[in-house]
């Protein structure tokens, strides 16, 4: 599990609450202002996207806080090393039982695709097809959070002139009714921009950033699955599949996983 999202809000809680003072922490608490910058903020994003989206941000908050370990490199490049082992053994055939034994399902597809001895460009060209849509879907997740943090900020500043303007029409009033209310104007006028920057800057920006990284992680992972079992299709050496497949990471750790495989001799011939 990835808890950096949880630590980041926790520190940014801890860091605002200290900078107010625990003793003044009842001055930033309006209801008014709450219900114009979050509540303004969710109507803003059930006006702009679809149901489907929306009932899916649990599921986003999730894929947050899940570790990299689902679209591990590494491991996935052993398994194609294996993969083309059986092949160059046994023939494309061979793999066939292999699949079933994928549990991912872009992996199993991707294997089943060559076992069933389809044109290496026509199986590029479908799998490719899958994670341009599959990055279209995360854009439109990721564009939700975008949309959140740009509307909480437009939603506090639409909270101080409510304040502002108020405040200035109660200024008019004759006796005491138009400066009794003066505080409690001008306090929503700036606990709204409060509301919205942290709002935004704090929950939206870092979801969506986080979404982001997830995104690269999964792309990254069903590219290094097409150019392996391409290589297995046309019948590479496995060790060139290796050194190939394990450059979309840095050299150093390039390195290290090159020199296990040779010092465990993997069966590469």
């Amino acid at each position: 599990m990835d808890l950096t999202m949880l630590i980041g809000w926790i520190l940014a809680a801890i860091l605002i609450v200290n900078g107010i003072g625990v003793n003044k922490l009842g001055n930033f608490w309006d209801v008014p202002s709450v219900l114009i910058v979050i509540g303004g903020t969710i109507a803003g994003l059930v006006a702009c996207y679809p149901f489907r989206i929306l009932k899916e941000v649990p599921k986003h908050i999730a894929i947050c806080l899940r570790g990299g370990k689902k679209y591990n490199i590494p491991k996935t490049v052993d398994a194609i090393v294996d993969l083309a082992l059986i092949a160059r053994q046994s023939g494309l055939l061979a793999l066939e039982e292999k699949a079933e034994e994928i549990k991912e399902p872009f992996f199993k597809q991707a294997v089943v695709m060559i076992v069933d001895a389809n044109d290496p460009d026509k199986v590029r060209a479908a799998l490719e097809r899958q994670v341009e849509d599959m990055m279209t879907r995360h854009e439109e997740a990721k564009g939700l959070y975008v949309k959140g943090s740009a509307l909480a900020p437009a939603f506090g500043m639409i909270g101080t002139l409510v304040g502002l303007i108020n405040m200035l029409k109660g200024m008019d009033l004759s006796g005491s009714g138009g400066s009794s209310t003066l505080g409690q104007d001008m306090g929503v006028a700036l606990i709204t921009t409060f509301y919205g920057s942290s709002l935004s800057n704090v929950i939206f920006h870092p979801i969506a950033q986080k979404l982001t990284i997830r995104d690269n992680e999964e792309v990254l992972y069903c590219q290094v699955i097409i150019e392996g079992v391409i290589a297995i299709q046309s019948g590479d050496n496995p060790k060139v599949i290796r050194e190939r497949l394990l450059a979309s990471l840095d050299q150093k750790q390039q390195k290290k996983l090159l020199a296990k495989a040779g010092a465990g001799g993997g069966g590469e011939k």
